[in-house]
Formats: structure tokens, sequence, C-alpha cells
């Protein structure tokens, strides 16, 4: 099933994050934080301002971003579990 989200919504997959400490201890999963890293899977049009037209995106498909801890509902896509938020709970791109 293709999914694409609508207006100012991003579809996104979260990155796991290390299982191990700097100090080389292994994190159990139940210890581990949902990590606030994804790639963006697909992104919407964009929402319009108050004349009707289009507000570009500043994310796009492909972009590794960070995001807020409680940001965005999961869903699930094809088997995979991803997350869907508005553009505004994405706080940066990173490089």
């Amino acid at each position: 099933m293709a999914f694409t989200p609508l207006h100012d919504r991003v579809l996104v997959e979260r990155v796991e994050s290390d299982e191990k400490t700097a100090g080389g201890l292994i994190i159990p999963d139940s210890a581990k934080e949902k990590p606030a890293e994804g790639l963006v899977v697909a992104v919407g049009a964009g929402a319009k301002d108050e004349d009707g037209e289009r507000i570009a995106m500043d994310v796009k498909e492909g972009d590794k971003i960070l995001f807020g801890k409680w940001s965005g509902t999961e869903v699930t896509v094809d088997g995979k579990e991803l997350l869907i938020m508005k553009e505004s709970d994405i706080m940066g791109i990173i490089a």
C-alpha cells in the first residue's frame, strides 16, 4: 500500500540508536528510550496560506531529522512501524 501524507504532514521511520554506551555497556531493550531521530519516508504537498497558495515544505524524502520525544502518531504501513507528524514537530535536519 502506498501512503501519501496530506498537507504539512510527514511520514517518518525511526532510526535505531546504539545498543552500547560510550563505555561499552550493553543497553537492554527495556531501558532504551525510543529514538528521536528518523528518516523522512514521504511528505505532503504543504499547507495552504490564506490566499490558497501552497507553502513549500522544508523537508524532503530521505532527510535525516530530529523530532520531539512525544511527536507524531504511530502507524503501521506495509508492516513497518512509522510515525506521522506535522512538519512543525520536526526540530531540524541532521546533515
